[in-house]
């Protein structure tokens, strides 16, 4: 929920970072997003897990808070995409209609351009979303208690059903996104 709440919006940033006309900012925002969604979020952790007490000779982030970091960092990355894909993908003369019409580049974004990239990237963000849901599964690689972790204990003394529990959990938590997602999508079909 943490990484959502914060990804989102930083990925709004980024995207208009990527479309911005001020080239560096254009270059350094697109490099970026090019290295994160290039390299493995397992290896995105342990680089902020473990990477601050290497550099300043300190402790490493708490494990928590590093999660969260690495997480909103990668999910950023590739939201910004979907948003910049979004953006981009409305007509041009969707813009241009609302000059004629006497409207500020402000009024056009909210009233015409957003409604449409809200429709548009509902299915992406939906897909992310759930994957999201299935990556917390890394948050193990730096020892971090979670669910697959903690069914895995059960696995040493002989236990098997709690990881087939905890791909029930997980089947059936996608299963109830799926079910929301797809409920938007048909309350945003007002573009047809």
């Amino acid at each position: 929920m943490l990484t959502l709440l914060f990804s989102m919006p930083l990925g709004l940033v980024i995207a208009f970072g990527s479309m911005s006309r001020f080239a560096p900012l254009r270059w350094l925002t697109r490099t970026f997003v090019w290295i994160i969604r290039g390299s493995p979020l397992m290896l995105q952790i342990i680089i902020i897990f473990y990477g601050p007490g290497l550099l300043w000779s300190g402790t490493a982030l708490p494990r928590m808070t590093a999660t969260i970091i690495a997480f909103t960092i990668n999910y950023a990355a590739y939201f910004s995409e979907i948003y910049r894909g979004g953006i981009q993908n409305v007509p041009r003369g969707q813009y241009e209609a609302g000059l004629a019409l006497g409207m500020t580049k402000t009024q056009i974004f909210f009233k015409i351009t957003l409604l449409q990239v809200i429709k548009r990237i509902v299915p992406p963000m939906s897909n992310e979303i759930i994957t999201l849901v299935k990556d917390t599964s890394l948050a193990r690689i730096i020892a971090l208690r979670e669910i697959i972790m903690e069914a895995y204990s059960f696995v040493s003394k002989g236990f098997i059903a709690p990881l087939f529990y905890s791909g029930l959990f997980f089947l059936a938590f996608s299963g109830i996104l799926q079910i929301i997602f797809g409920h938007i999508e048909k309350k945003l079909s007002y573009f047809k």
